[in-house]
């Protein structure tokens, strides 16, 4: 395999761009990287992630004009962000009126501790702890 082969990104349909951008920032402490927006197409992108696009995997948050939401395939499993401490972000995201889905705890017949939430699509996110 090449070495420029890369994981790029992974793209998310989204009913309210504001409404997701702010979830992603204020839940998991992504930034906006970048932004196009398509009148002709009638979309907007906004990509939102850790760290420049060159060096880290982002989040593609895509919104179709007049689109408010969007059926959840059953192909589609989660995303997973890494973090210190899920218990504290659980307790934060609760309290901003986020859907638990699994409370924090280990993984089954593991040690790995793992919860997951919803984003305000209805998109699963596992939340693994990484110290």
């Amino acid at each position: 395999m090449s070495e420029a082969n890369r994981y790029l990104h992974t793209m998310l349909r989204v009913g309210n761009l504001d409404r997701s951008i702010a979830f992603y920032r204020d839940m998991f402490g992504m930034k906006e990287l970048r932004r196009t927006d398509v009148p002709d197409g009638k979309y907007t992108l906004v990509f939102m992630g850790y760290g420049d696009e060159a060096t880290h995997t982002v989040l593609e948050l895509t919104y179709n004009y007049g689109v408010e939401s969007y059926e959840i395939g059953t192909a589609f499993g989660h995303l997973a962000v890494g973090m210190p401490d899920i218990r504290a972000a659980c307790e934060k995201m609760r309290a901003a009126g986020v859907n638990i889905t699994r409370e924090p705890g280990p993984v089954k017949f593991g040690t790995t501790m793992i919860a997951f939430v919803e984003d305000p699509d209805g998109y699963k996110i596992e939340l693994i702890e990484r110290h």
